[in-house]
């Protein structure tokens, strides 16, 4: 039986930036096949090649033991070949059904068509387990539920072969099992499923076979039952991964952030945040864990300025913060950045970069006004920032370390690289951090934490939010549980107990 993909010296590059250099290996037909390696060791590269998005310079592509050239995303589905996004590529304002069929419509008379792809989704969704109201509004269905909705269009379209790029970045444990068991499901309709992740555990837990990509090439390639997640990490970056990063004592210092009573409630009254009441001291990481959409996001909404709330009272140093009289946040983030908060956002593409501008605009962006980055003059400094932004590049290690290039052209982990880096120059004494590591390759994990737990030794206090437990059990002095927009419970990181997080997680109990 001929391979269901093959990649036959694929080569490609971006002015001097070789993102693949004769990569070949090949993906069993009717397998679920792991492809991992650090950011910008181009896996999303040579899959775009897959799907059409991009033209290798050289190399061969077969399917099912055929040479075929893949000049659009057309092709790739025609091909049957499907993609499913980190970022998923979604209308939010429109139905299931009208999603699956952007497209895809096959003529103008839609109304009569509309009746007949409904029924075929509902029948795939009872197929493949996938829990889909077709005319469900894509705004109201939850993360996982929407990328369910993106599998469907894919299966829809009669996709072979499934790319998956991060899948379960944004998903919690519950969905992310619901997504193998569909996953296992594809497969035993002889499918072929390709999965970029780099959670190496879901390697281990799903995946029949591995490549291992760095710098643009293949390094390795093993049976996943015949490999570890030691191994794969080795492999990753070239050398071994430190799993207990040094940390000073515990010894915080002074309040940085009271919160007191705070409430939020959306425009029907509905409380999203409930009487929430911590304290956040220097040199300490207090961590916030819970399933994603329990009011984290909101609360660091609010304490970033991007958002007022409905009562309470926040006070930074001991002074409240200037929410009293407003009617929006307008201007707010820029007061919060000036008194000495930094944010690093949850989504990074909706709130902490902007795709088409360079890496050197993004390390300045929302500190545009401050008097360091100004000339004589007291107009922007662009040669002094571009020499900055290049020591910012080699210190975080962001790749490639070109300052001009658009900053959508980087990886994911890269990107946060930018992020965290211009937070971290303008030396904060609040920093909050939204899901620092989503997306990001374990190298970069690392160097992210040590950067963290830095800042923290020197005396910041750090507010994180993070749905991944073995992340904060890494950084926390301190673990506050919300379920529900409330606090369900506190702990000390010497009491940390998976099981009892997980109770807190449900708002099962109070501690």
């Amino acid at each position: 039986m001929h391979p269901a993909v093959e990649f036959r010296g694929i080569s490609k590059q971006f002015g001097a930036v070789k993102a693949n250099t004769d990569v070949s290996f090949s993906i069993a037909k009717g397998a679920i096949h792991g492809l991992v390696g650090e950011n910008g060791a181009g896996k999303s590269t040579l899959m775009s090649i897959l799907y059409g998005y991009y033209r290798a310079d050289s190399g061969d592509i077969l399917l099912d033991g055929q040479v075929q050239s893949i000049h659009s995303s057309h092709e790739a589905i025609r091909l049957g070949i499907g993609m499913v996004h980190q970022h998923f590529m979604l209308v939010e304002n429109m139905t299931v059904l009208d999603n699956v069929m952007l497209g895809a419509e096959g003529g103008f008379k839609l109304a009569g068509q509309r009746a007949g792809v409904e029924a075929t989704l509902r029948d795939i969704c009872t197929r493949y387990r996938l829990d889909v109201d077709p005319l469900a509004t894509i705004q109201d269905l939850s993360v996982g539920a929407q990328q369910r909705v993106e599998i469907l269009k894919q299966i829809y379209r009669s996709a072979n072969i499934l790319i998956l790029d991060e899948p379960t970045a944004v998903l919690t444990a519950q969905e992310t099992e619901s997504l193998f068991e569909i996953l296992r499901l594809f497969k035993e309709q002889g499918k072929t499923i390709i999965l970029i992740t780099h959670k190496l555990q879901e390697i281990m837990d799903i995946t029949d076979t591995v490549t291992v990509m760095r710098g643009g090439k293949v390094v390795g390639a093993v049976q996943t039952a015949q490999t570890s997640k030691e191994e794969l990490a080795n492999m990753m970056v070239g050398r071994p991964i430190e799993n207990n990063l040094p940390r000073a004592a515990y010894n915080p210092g002074k309040p940085v952030l009271e919160v007191r009573d705070l409430e939020l409630r959306d425009d029907n009254g509905v409380a999203l945040l409930n009487k929430l009441n911590f304290t956040l001291r220097a040199g300490e990481i207090v961590a916030i864990a819970g399933v994603s959409g329990n009011g984290q996001s909101e609360l660091m909404e609010i304490l970033s300025g991007m958002r007022l709330p409905t009562s309470g009272q926040i006070d930074f140093e001991g002074k409240a913060l200037p929410f009293a009289g407003r009617s929006d946040a307008d201007g707010l983030p820029r007061t919060f950045r000036e008194l000495g908060i930094g944010h690093v956002p949850e989504d990074r593409l909706r709130d902490g970069v902007i795709k088409g501008f360079s890496v050197m605009h993004n390390t300045f962006f929302g500190h545009q006004d401050d008097k360091a980055l100004k000339n004589r003059w007291g107009l922007i400094d662009f040669k002094g920032i571009a020499e900055r932004c290049a020591g910012l590049l080699k210190t975080f290690d962001v790749r490639p370390a070109n300052p001009d290039l658009r900053i959508g052209l980087l990886s994911g982990g890269n990107q946060q690289k930018v992020v965290i880096a211009r937070e971290v120059l303008a030396n904060p004494k609040l920093m909050l951090v939204g899901q620092p590591t989503r997306g990001v390759d374990i190298g970069t994990i690392e160097a992210i934490h040590r950067q963290l737990l830095a800042l923290r030794d020197a005396g910041m206090a750090i507010l994180l939010v993070s749905v991944e437990l073995e992340e904060v059990r890494a950084l926390a002095d301190r673990i506050l549980v919300m379920c529900g927009g409330s606090i369900t419970g506190e702990l000390k990181i010497d009491e940390f107990d998976t099981t009892r997080i997980g109770l807190l997680m449900g708002g099962m109990h109070k501690s």
